[in-house]
């Protein structure tokens, strides 16, 4: 078992659930946190006018999420106590596979590099939003967040649903259940 397998926790699920909300609201309670790579790369494309963007090329935004999820999770070795990623390989892995038809989950994610518990944001509707960096709409979020569901299952993580209520609430129970 590596490090990163017992403290470093994913919260990942349905886009617009809430994660980058509740990863805020655990970074003020002093955790360390790993922002969305999806959220990084989209700004970076959008700023620089490039072409890696999931609603241009999934592919290549894929192929980019996977390694910055890679370098997220090199350069978090680093952090002490628990490290909560928002989203991460495992999520930048599935999207790849979607992307391109190929398997990649099981070479890209084993070993396993997170705590085997990770977090679901459940489909939540009215949370649900498109922006500049969303632009998806929430069938396709639903969609996303069933293929999730099941790469981290085939990895054999135990997937423990977020409750959907305030995010103070929620923190408290992530942290309840991560208390290493």
């Amino acid at each position: 078992m590596n490090a990163g397998e017992r403290r470093f926790f994913v919260l990942s699920g349905c886009s617009g659930g809430g994660k980058s909300t509740l990863l805020s609201e655990l970074a003020e309670r002093g955790y360390a946190t790993v922002e969305e790579p999806g959220r990084r790369i989209v700004r970076q494309e959008l700023g620089n006018g490039g072409a890696a963007l999931p609603w241009r090329d999934p592919a290549a935004f894929a192929r980019r999420a996977v390694a910055l999820a890679q370098e997220d999770w090199q350069q978090a070795q680093a952090a002490d106590g628990p490290v909560f990623f928002d989203r991460g390989l495992v999520d930048a892995a599935a999207a790849l596979e979607h992307a391109t038809g190929k398997p990649f989950l099981e070479s890209m994610c084993s070993p396993r590099h997170f705590h085997h518990m990770m977090f679901l944001a459940q489909p939540w509707p009215e949370l649900f939003g498109q922006d500049t960096e969303r632009r998806h709409d929430f069938g396709e979020a639903v969609a996303e967040f069933e293929r999730l569901v099941k790469a981290y299952r085939s990895l054999n993580y135990t997937v423990v649903p977020l409750p959907k209520a305030p995010v103070q609430t929620r923190a408290d129970f992530v942290v309840s259940m991560t208390a290493v």
